[in-house]
């Protein structure tokens, strides 16, 4: 992509941000919003140490402008609380209760094709002693035997 689309969008994405952030908030927005490409199973994000907000690019090509806005609120939510030194974790009844006030999602919607690592499984078998093996994380087959008859292993 272009850089002058680049840098434009992302001026769209600023005004945006400090719009939102006075009508829903009150609350001026003086750092940084972005769009980051390099976000997969998120929505957005907002940085602790530079105050700095980063939304993925792809929620508005998939949802549309509705669901950035709820995106947009949500990190607010964080970056407001975390300003005024409140609990600003998801696990923070302040930052349920104010989530709830401005009308921000909690979850952003799952992008299809994006599969998050968590429901990631692999299954490996024993080619000796047949034991059935169940891994979050790929394995090597050359580097690794099975634990109880020291077998060779075959992805199932």
């Amino acid at each position: 992509m272009d850089k002058n689309f680049l840098q434009a969008e992302n001026d769209q994405l600023q005004a945006l941000v400090e719009e939102i952030s006075l009508e829903y908030f009150g609350l001026p927005f003086v750092h940084r919003a972005i769009f980051n490409n390099r976000l997969r199973t998120t929505g957005g994000r907002y940085m602790l140490k530079s105050h700095n907000i980063e939304i993925n690019p792809k929620q508005l090509q998939h949802f549309g402008i509705a669901e950035v806005i709820g995106i947009i609120k949500h990190e607010l939510c964080h970056y407001h609380l975390h300003l005024q030194g409140k609990g600003y974790q998801h696990r923070d009844p302040e930052f349920k209760e104010l989530l709830e006030k401005v009308g921000a999602p909690r979850y952003c919607q799952v992008i299809p094709g994006t599969l998050n690592k968590k429901q990631m499984i692999h299954v490996y078998q024993c080619t000796n002693c047949e034991l059935v093996f169940e891994r979050k994380r790929r394995i090597k087959l050359q580097k690794y035997v099975c634990g109880r008859c020291r077998g060779k292993l075959k992805k199932i």
